[in-house]
Protein backbone atom coordinates (compact mmCIF):
# COMPACT_ATOMS: atom_id res chain seq x y z
CA UNK A 1 0.00 0.00 0.00
CA UNK A 2 2.22 3.50 -0.89
CA UNK A 3 2.60 5.59 1.56
CA UNK A 4 0.27 8.91 2.09
CA UNK A 5 1.20 11.97 -0.67
CA UNK A 6 0.87 15.32 0.38
CA UNK A 7 -0.15 18.03 -2.00
CA UNK A 8 -0.05 21.70 -2.42
CA UNK A 9 -3.82 23.52 -3.37
CA UNK A 10 -4.59 27.12 -3.98
CA UNK A 11 -7.86 28.68 -3.19
CA UNK A 12 -9.07 31.57 -5.28
CA UNK A 13 -10.08 34.37 -2.50
CA UNK A 14 -12.65 37.29 -2.82
CA UNK A 15 -10.77 40.20 -2.88
CA UNK A 16 -12.90 41.56 0.16
CA UNK A 17 -10.67 39.41 2.26
CA UNK A 18 -8.09 42.45 1.66
CA UNK A 19 -10.41 45.00 3.14
CA UNK A 20 -11.87 42.81 5.79
CA UNK A 21 -9.48 41.22 7.18
CA UNK A 22 -6.76 43.00 9.27
CA UNK A 23 -4.55 40.05 9.38
CA UNK A 24 -4.87 39.17 5.79
CA UNK A 25 -3.97 42.74 5.04
CA UNK A 26 -0.87 42.79 7.12
CA UNK A 27 0.55 39.90 6.08
CA UNK A 28 0.16 41.29 2.34
CA UNK A 29 1.61 45.29 2.17
CA UNK A 30 2.69 44.31 -0.86
CA UNK A 31 -0.59 43.76 -2.35
CA UNK A 32 -1.56 46.63 -5.56
CA UNK A 33 -4.89 44.85 -5.84
CA UNK A 34 -4.06 43.89 -9.17
CA UNK A 35 -3.74 40.09 -8.83
CA UNK A 36 -6.14 38.09 -7.36
CA UNK A 37 -6.23 37.06 -3.32
CA UNK A 38 -4.93 33.61 -2.25
CA UNK A 39 -5.05 30.94 0.09
CA UNK A 40 -2.18 28.24 -0.20
CA UNK A 41 -2.52 24.83 1.50
CA UNK A 42 -1.32 21.09 1.83
CA UNK A 43 -3.04 18.23 2.08
CA UNK A 44 -3.58 14.75 2.07
CA UNK A 45 -6.63 14.52 0.45
CA UNK A 46 -7.81 15.56 -3.10
CA UNK A 47 -7.42 19.29 -3.36
CA UNK A 48 -11.43 19.29 -4.29
CA UNK A 49 -12.28 17.59 -1.07
CA UNK A 50 -9.77 20.09 1.03
CA UNK A 51 -11.41 22.48 -0.36
CA UNK A 52 -15.19 21.54 0.92
CA UNK A 53 -13.91 20.60 3.92
CA UNK A 54 -12.90 24.18 4.41
CA UNK A 55 -15.92 26.06 3.11
CA UNK A 56 -17.88 23.55 5.41
CA UNK A 57 -16.02 24.43 8.52
CA UNK A 58 -14.81 20.72 9.12
CA UNK A 59 -13.86 19.40 12.74
CA UNK A 60 -11.58 15.96 13.02
CA UNK A 61 -12.76 13.22 15.21
CA UNK A 62 -11.60 14.98 18.16
CA UNK A 63 -14.01 18.21 17.43
CA UNK A 64 -10.69 20.45 16.67
CA UNK A 65 -11.69 22.91 13.14
CA UNK A 66 -9.13 21.91 10.79
CA UNK A 67 -10.48 24.26 8.54
CA UNK A 68 -9.32 27.87 7.70
CA UNK A 69 -11.84 31.17 9.25
CA UNK A 70 -10.02 32.85 6.00
CA UNK A 71 -11.34 30.31 3.70
CA UNK A 72 -14.64 29.71 5.22
CA UNK A 73 -15.47 32.86 4.64
CA UNK A 74 -13.92 34.63 1.46
CA UNK A 75 -12.81 30.97 -0.37
CA UNK A 76 -14.47 31.38 -4.05
CA UNK A 77 -12.58 28.46 -5.73
CA UNK A 78 -9.71 26.06 -6.60
CA UNK A 79 -6.56 27.58 -9.04
CA UNK A 80 -5.18 24.01 -10.23
CA UNK A 81 -3.33 26.29 -12.72
CA UNK A 82 -1.35 27.42 -10.13
CA UNK A 83 -0.69 24.12 -8.15
CA UNK A 84 -1.75 21.30 -10.59
CA UNK A 85 2.67 21.32 -11.89
CA UNK A 86 3.86 20.78 -8.52
CA UNK A 87 4.80 17.57 -7.52
CA UNK A 88 3.35 15.79 -4.69
CA UNK A 89 5.13 15.48 -1.30
CA UNK A 90 6.06 12.16 0.43
CA UNK A 91 6.26 13.40 4.04
CA UNK A 92 4.21 16.12 5.43
CA UNK A 93 7.57 18.09 6.64
CA UNK A 94 8.63 18.54 2.92
CA UNK A 95 5.43 19.77 2.36
CA UNK A 96 4.35 22.24 4.60
CA UNK A 97 8.16 23.83 3.62
CA UNK A 98 7.12 23.44 0.18
CA UNK A 99 3.79 25.17 1.09
CA UNK A 100 5.26 28.40 2.67
CA UNK A 101 7.92 28.34 -0.26
CA UNK A 102 5.30 28.43 -3.28
CA UNK A 103 3.35 30.98 -0.90
CA UNK A 104 6.11 33.41 -0.96
CA UNK A 105 7.05 33.05 -4.25
CA UNK A 106 3.23 33.70 -5.27
CA UNK A 107 3.31 36.87 -3.12
CA UNK A 108 6.92 38.10 -4.98
CA UNK A 109 4.86 37.81 -7.99
CA UNK A 110 2.26 40.20 -6.82
CA UNK A 111 -0.94 38.34 -5.36
CA UNK A 112 -2.21 38.32 -1.71
CA UNK A 113 -1.64 35.51 -0.35
CA UNK A 114 -2.27 33.69 3.42
CA UNK A 115 -0.94 30.14 4.55
CA UNK A 116 -0.34 28.40 7.73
Amino acid sequence: MPKTLYTIYVIELSKRVFTENTKFRNANPQFNGVLECLYVGMTSKTPKERFIQHKTGHRNKKGYKISSNIVEKYGTYLRPSLFNHIDPFFTRAEALKAEEQIALELRREGYAVWFN
